[in-house]
């Protein structure tokens, strides 16, 4: 996989559900070639666990992880990209 063809991305993962935290490390475990870091915090005043990770990865790669994520009962996700990359895309564009 060429470098260029990657995007940094940070998912934000909200759990409600501490029960789905199986089935979110599987995930994070099927994507784990394109794992950075992760940071994990729980918030016992809310009874929430927050999640970032980040990832160097192709663009449907990042959409794919979160959008499962995010399809989980209790589980909201979101991912934000960087726009390194981006210029030489635009600068192939007529």
């Amino acid at each position: 996989m060429e470098e260029s063809s990657t995007r940094i991305a940070v998912i934000g993962i909200i759990i409600e559900d501490r029960r789905q935290a199986e089935k979110i490390n599987s995930l994070l475990h099927q994507y784990s070639a394109y794992v950075i870091g992760r940071m994990g915090l729980p918030y016992e005043k809310k009874q929430v666990n927050i999640i970032s990770i980040v990832l160097d990865a192709p663009m449907d790669i990042i959409s794919a992880l979160s959008g499962k994520l995010g399809r989980l009962p209790g589980v909201s996700s979101k991912a934000l990209y960087s726009r390194a990359g981006m210029a030489e895309r635009e600068e192939g564009k007529p």
